[in-house]
């Protein structure tokens, strides 16, 4: 790790490296000569387990990430997104900004996670010692996100079962939650003292919703159950680490696909279906010339793929060494943009099926985020044939969705910790699936705030300040980290030995240059154009509330500095001397810096990481 990591967790040490193919590493590595290369490595008490897990076949690991990649925010987000920034003239910036910064930055985590075979902590402190904090606060971010994000779930099963009725509950306002006075059967269009029965089935059944954020109210009990049953399902499924994800992946990761296939052939039927869906493609070419248009694809990009949460870092760790990263880098970005255009087309053609019947414009039926799957879409099953059957395979299918995102979220932490402390937390725990349970087990507690009647205000709170806030900073700095700081020449010269050929000059390209000027200016809009966290149209959040959402971002973002500021304290020299030290990659992805290329191909086996023990600092185990 970096330097002055003999505080951390683990500390190992290299006792012999055995020369192969003449290729020298620099002092601190003894070498001795023997026909076959082999290292010997001698463990103390305090190091990780060796061995590292692979995935049972290469789909595993790419159903896994098309999973964690394709979740609900292409069945909520990108449709919405899509026909508010230009419709059809949207998918232009949007499939711009997927080959320029989301190909490029996924295969630079899935190069870097395969290559050193580590968790995001682990690896950015080998890759830039002076930002080993990113690593740390890519970890923190998806852990928070899946405290809450499994209250998503918790909804989700809430309306499947609630979908095993002839009538849907919220089919009318004759039901004991409605307000009849103020209660429409149908959209209320532009009526403002009205709520539809899916609405009002929502706010006032599903979350029976308090008055704002400070007032919490009661736990919602049937919330906190079907919150259990989320958790307990992810452990289930997680338990046995990649050995059983990646058997849980073949149905999660394939079989949405089979519901929204069956979706769209019933709603492409429905009368109005296709005002809905040339609604959601007609292009406003007005909109190319907006600069918040470009950023917009660029975000939704980034927040789909997953990148800088860790966990695209950590799947890719447990691949071999010589795994085709980038056609898997490939499959999983172009499978997720397109189902983000299928998922689209399914939507709005049964948001014009509903304005076709409520006699209303499609832009007063299409809405953002939770409420476009839990308020706009039941509705649209009131009106369909066989409505229960059809309202339950959307929810069925949001599960799996929502599931597939949650295992990855829930592996960062586990892999990162086995990483740093894991024969320790062994001793105590004794078994992994125990460390697995504690995590699950801390996450719902910290998950519980969501499932009270105000739980819905923190609920958008906390995910505007993680999901939205924090994470354009983490990206910013991984960025900078890797392709700056650590490199292009060093990124390219371990893509060449993983895979036996370098990258093209198109991902250099990107690396160098396109790709952190995108992020960079993702962020400084982000800053620029910051509006504090709202819920609905009306809501918004008093002064404390908002001090909270920013302690929320500070929880990871804190980590940056602080890494920064352990690394250069434990270091030796001048303030200079420090700083200069602190950017240096440890020395066995240092040393490749003299060795050529085709030297890299051929002796992939021989320098691959993979033979080298998680904590090695090669040469420098005396500094700091």
């Amino acid at each position: 790790m970096g330097v002055g990591e003999q505080h951390m967790c683990t500390e190992l040490k290299l006792l012999s490296v055995v020369q192969a193919g003449g290729v020298n590493v620099e002092e601190g590595v003894v070498l001795k000569s023997n026909q076959q290369s082999d290292v010997k490595i001698e463990e103390n008490e305090n190091q990780a387990p060796s061995e590292r897990g692979t995935w049972s076949r290469r789909l595993e690991f790419t159903l896994a990430c098309i999973g964690y990649a394709v979740g609900l925010g292409n069945i909520w987000r990108f449709p919405y997104l899509c026909y508010r920034s230009g419709g059809g003239a949207f998918i232009i910036p949007y499939v711009v900004m997927l080959f320029l910064c989301g190909i490029p930055l996924l295969f630079l985590e899935f190069s870097i996670g395969q290559y050193m075979r580590l968790g995001p902590v682990h690896a950015m402190a080998k890759i830039c010692p002076l930002l080993k904090g990113v690593g740390v606060a890519t970890v923190v971010i998806s852990f928070l996100l899946c405290t809450y994000y499994n209250v998503i779930i918790a909804w989700a099963l809430y309306y499947l079962f609630s979908s095993f009725q002839s009538t849907l509950p919220w089919q009318n306002c004759n039901n004991t939650w409605n307000v009849p006075e103020n209660c429409s059967s149908g959209f209320t269009g532009n009526a403002t003292h009205l709520q539809s029965a899916s609405q009002q089935f929502f706010d006032r059944r599903v979350l029976q919703m308090s008055g704002g954020v400070d007032q919490p109210g009661q736990i919602r009990w049937e919330l906190l159950g079907l919150l259990i049953l989320a958790w307990i399902i992810v452990y289930l499924c997680i338990f046995k680490g990649i050995k059983s994800t990646g058997k849980v992946v073949y149905f999660t990761a394939i079989f949405p696909y089979f519901i929204l296939i069956a979706l769209f052939i019933n709603n492409v039927q429905l009368p109005g279906a296709k005002d809905g869906i040339l609604y959601f493609l007609t292009p406003r070419w007005d909109k190319l010339l907006e600069v918040q248009v470009w950023v917009n694809a660029a975000a939704q990009i980034f927040n789909s793929i997953g990148i800088s949460f860790g966990s695209m870092i950590s799947m890719a760790s447990y691949n071999k060494f010589n795994n085709n990263i980038l056609r898997d880098t490939l499959i999983v970005t172009l499978t997720n943009s397109a189902t983000s255009i299928f998922a689209g087309l399914v939507i709005f053609s049964a948001i014009g099926y509903m304005a076709h019947i409520h006699h209303l414009p499609v832009d007063n039926i299409a809405t953002d985020g939770p409420g476009l799957v839990f308020v706009v879409y039941p509705e649209a099953f009131v009106t369909m044939p066989v409505s229960p059957m059809w309202a339950a395979l959307f929810f069925f299918m949001l599960l799996c969705l929502g599931l597939d995102s949650q295992f990855a979220m829930v592996e960062v932490m586990v892999t990162s910790l086995m990483d740093g402390c894991g024969k320790q937390l062994l001793r105590v725990l004794k078994r992994k699936e125990l460390l697995v349970l504690a995590v699950c087990l801390v996450a719902f507690l910290l998950g519980i705030p969501n499932v009270t009647q105000g739980g819905i205000f923190f609920f958008q709170l906390l995910d505007h300040h993680t999901a939205v806030v924090s994470l354009m900073f983490l990206a910013f700095f991984e960025v900078v980290a890797i392709c700056w700081i650590f490199g292009v020449k060093r990124l390219t010269r371990i893509v060449t030995e993983m895979l036996g050929a370098p990258p093209n000059m198109f991902f250099k390209v990107c690396w160098w240059v396109i790709s952190p000027l995108l992020v960079m200016i993702i962020l400084i809009s982000s800053i620029v154009q910051y509006s504090p966290a709202r819920y609905g149209k009306t809501y918004t959040y008093p002064p404390w509330a908002e001090v909270l959402g920013w302690f929320f971002s500070l929880c990871s973002i804190i980590w940056i500095p602080l890494g920064a500021v352990h690394t250069l304290y434990y270091s030796e020299g001048t303030l200079l001397q420090r700083l200069k030290s602190s950017i240096i990659p440890l020395d066995e992805l240092a040393s490749m810096d003299d060795l050529p290329v085709k030297t890299l191909a051929n002796s992939s086996h021989s320098l691959s990481p993979h033979m080298i023990p998680e904590e090695v600092p090669l040469g420098r185990e005396d500094v700091g």
